[in-house]
C-alpha cells in the first residue's frame, strides 16, 4: 500500500513517461501535416509517409538530427526555451500548439513566454513588397521572426544562423569585428541594451528571456557591463549605421510599427539615409554573389 506522502511522488513518477508518449505523437502529427512545398524545399523521391522527414525538421530548426529524433521518440532529454521555440516555428504552430508543446516537453513556464509568435500569412507579402527598403519582423525579444531580401542582403550572418540564434542582440554582441555589421558597436551598443532592459521588465518570468541575459553575459563582456549599468531607454526611431564588406557602410533612419495581429511582433522598416546608402542596398541586390557571407565562425 502506497503512503500518502508516497501518493504524489507515484502519481509523478507515472506522468513522465505519459507526457513523453503525447509528445512523440503531436510532434509526428504536426511533421506529417508540412509538405517540403510549404517550406521551400524540393518534394525529393517518393516518400513513405507524408509531411516532412524528421532530418528535414531538424536542419530547418537548425538542432542536431540525433536530438530532434530523440525528442520525437519521447526520450527523456532536456530542451531550452529556444530550441524549442525553433522547432515551433519550423513546425509552424500556432499559439496553442506552442503552449502544448512546451507543456509537453516539461517547460511549463515557457507556455507563458511571449517572445514567440505565428505571424498571419499575409505579412512575408508586405515585407517582400517593401524591396528594396530592408525590413525585418522582430518580436520584443529581439528574436527575427521574418525578413525580406533587403534585409538578407545587409545581415547575410543574421539570417544564415541557426533559428535559435537568430537574435539581433546576440549578434551584436558575439560577432567577431570582421563579421559584424554595426558600427561603431561600443557606442551604439549602450542604447541597445537599455531599450532591451526596458522590454525585459515586462517578461522578468519569462525563461526564454532569462536564458537569452545569461548567455549574453557569458559570451559578452561588453554586455554584462551594459546590463549591470541599470540603464532603461524607451524605444523610437534612430539613426543606424552598418557596414558591409562588399560596399562599405550603409547609413539608415529606422522606423518601427506594431503588427496587431501578433502582439509582441513589429515590423522595423530601415530607410537610407542618403543616396550613396541606397546604391549600395541596390548593389547588393543587384549581386546576391556580393552579398552572401564568405567564410563562417
Amino acid at each position: 500500500m502506497t503512503s500518502p506522502a508516497a501518493a504524489p511522488a507515484a502519481r509523478r513518477g507515472g506522468a513522465g513517461p505519459r507526457r513523453r508518449t503525447e509528445l512523440a505523437a503531436f510532434l509526428r502529427s504536426r511533421r506529417e501535416r508540412i509538405t517540403p512545398e510549404d517550406v521551400g524545399m524540393p518534394p525529393g523521391p517518393r516518400r513513405r509517409t507524408p509531411g516532412l522527414r524528421r532530418e528535414e525538421v531538424a536542419q530547418l530548426a537548425g538542432v542536431g538530427v540525433t536530438w530532434y529524433t530523440w525528442l520525437e521518440q519521447g526520450r527523456p532529454i532536456n530542451a531550452s526555451t529556444q530550441v524549442l521555440d525553433a522547432v515551433a516555428r519550423t513546425l509552424r504552430l500556432d499559439g496553442a500548439e506552442r503552449e502544448h508543446l512546451y507543456r509537453l516537453a516539461d517547460v511549463p513556464d515557457a507556455a507563458v513566454d511571449g517572445s514567440a509568435e505565428t505571424l498571419p500569412e499575409d505579412v512575408q507579402g508586405v515585407l517582400d513588397a517593401l524591396v528594396p527598403l530592408p525590413a525585418a519582423v522582430v518580436n520584443a525579444r529581439s528574436d527575427i521572426l521574418a525578413w525580406n531580401a533587403a534585409y538578407a542582403a545587409i545581415f547575410p550572418h543574421l539570417v544564415s544562423a541557426r533559428p535559435c540564434d537568430r537574435n539581433t542582440l546576440w549578434k551584436m554582441f558575439t560577432l567577431p569585428p570582421c563579421c559584424n555589421p554595426v558600427v561603431n558597436l561600443e557606442e551604439a551598443a549602450p542604447d541597445h541594451v537599455a531599450v532591451f532592459r526596458h522590454r525585459y521588465s515586462r517578461h522578468l518570468d519569462e525563461p526564454g528571456w532569462k536564458d537569452l541575459v545569461r548567455r549574453l553575459q557569458e559570451a559578452s563582456p561588453l554586455f554584462a557591463q551594459l546590463w549591470a549599468s541599470h540603464d532603461v531607454a524607451l524605444p523610437g526611431p534612430s539613426a543606424k549605421v552598418f557596414r558591409h564588406r562588399a560596399v562599405g557602410e550603409i547609413r539608415t533612419r529606422t522606423t518601427s510599427m506594431d503588427i496587431t495581429a501578433s502582439p509582441n511582433a513589429r515590423l522595423v522598416v530601415y530607410t537610407p539615409a542618403d543616396e550613396e546608402s541606397r546604391d549600395r542596398i541596390g548593389r547588393l541586390l543587384a549581386d546576391p554573389g556580393a552579398a552572401a557571407t564568405d567564410h563562417r565562425h
